[in-house]
């Protein structure tokens, strides 16, 4: 019986090894270090350039991503550090520089904040939630004169429904560039956000960060964080085959509104894309998209 017991062992290393050699072949893994200090850099983007295969950097500064062919480039980017792109064969250790923030001067203004109003608004009352893996996607918000009284962006609002207790995204807030696409970056460091477990309209406070409404608009995006405490597996079972897969997915959903707009501004494979609705739903005979049910609340 030992013996018998000893072969079915071996069988299963086995089945395991070549398991881990299978899905291992696909895959490229590596880390991402400070250039200065060597130390991890957590949450980094992680593109294959120009393609719709993205992940995150864990805390810990590690990453993998599904590709493992050498002839293509991978993309890595987070706020405070300059942009890298890479061969994927030279991707087992990415070392960033970070990047010399240019810091304007200091305006010291009586912020009474007791005046709000809340812009972002959408006349649609149907939300629905589309897990569209690491893309990000940019909701517009144009400037409006009687914004003077209340320039100060206090707080960005968020509906999410998550599957996961305490699941985090990265929030960003860009200036529009000449082109009318998402330019720089307006928030000085990586802003973290932290979730409750369902669906939950979240108000994040920016206001440490001293933003007034720009005149030319702003965009505002969530970040989908690619890591293990956001991730949820489900076991689905296929009656016809009597086979299972294990299903794999990331918290939170990020909820929508239908608006009648002819384009999205979505960042896929190191790169915002001005997606039109057409490119979005080809079945659609409506004016309209969805994109993100983000809000922000300004002050006086």
């Amino acid at each position: 019986m030992k013996e018998k017991r000893s072969k079915r062992q071996e069988k299963r290393y086995l089945l395991v090894f070549l398991l881990m050699g299978f899905f291992g072949f696909s895959q490229t893994i590596g880390v991402v270090k400070d250039s200065l200090t060597n130390q991890p850099i957590p949450y980094v983007s992680v593109w294959v350039e120009n393609e719709t295969i993205g992940t995150t950097a864990e805390e810990n500064g590690e990453f993998i991503i599904n590709t493992d062919d050498k002839s293509k480039n991978l993309v890595f980017s987070v706020l405070g550090y300059e942009r890298k792109v890479l061969k994927v064969s030279e991707s087992a250790s990415v070392f960033l520089s970070p990047s010399a923030l240019e810091l304007g001067g200091v305006t010291i203004t009586n912020k009474k904040e007791k005046r709000q109003v809340e812009i972002g608004k959408t006349k649609s009352i149907i939300q629905e939630a589309f897990d569209n893996g690491p893309r990000m996607d940019a909701k517009f918000f144009p400037y409006q004169k009687e914004y003077a009284k209340t320039k100060w962006i206090q707080k960005v609002t968020i509906l999410t429904d998550s599957k996961v207790e305490n699941a985090t995204i990265k929030l960003h807030l860009y200036e529009v560039d000449e082109n009318g696409f998402p330019g720089e970056e307006l928030l000085s460091k990586d802003y973290i956000v932290t979730l409750r477990k369902g669906i939950f309209k979240h108000k994040v406070d920016i206001s440490e960060f001293n933003i007034q409404m720009p005149k030319n608009g702003i965009f505002v995006a969530f970040e989908k964080l690619i890591i293990a405490k956001n991730k949820l597996e489900k076991t689905i079972t296929d009656y016809n085959s009597n086979t299972t897969k294990t299903q794999i997915t990331y918290s939170p959903l990020v909820l929508y509104n239908s608006v009648e707009k002819d384009y999205l501004f979505s960042y896929s494979g190191g790169r915002w894309i001005k997606l039109t609705k057409e490119e979005l739903n080809a079945y659609s005979t409506t004016r309209s998209v969805y994109e993100p049910n983000i809000n922000l609340i300004l002050t006086d």
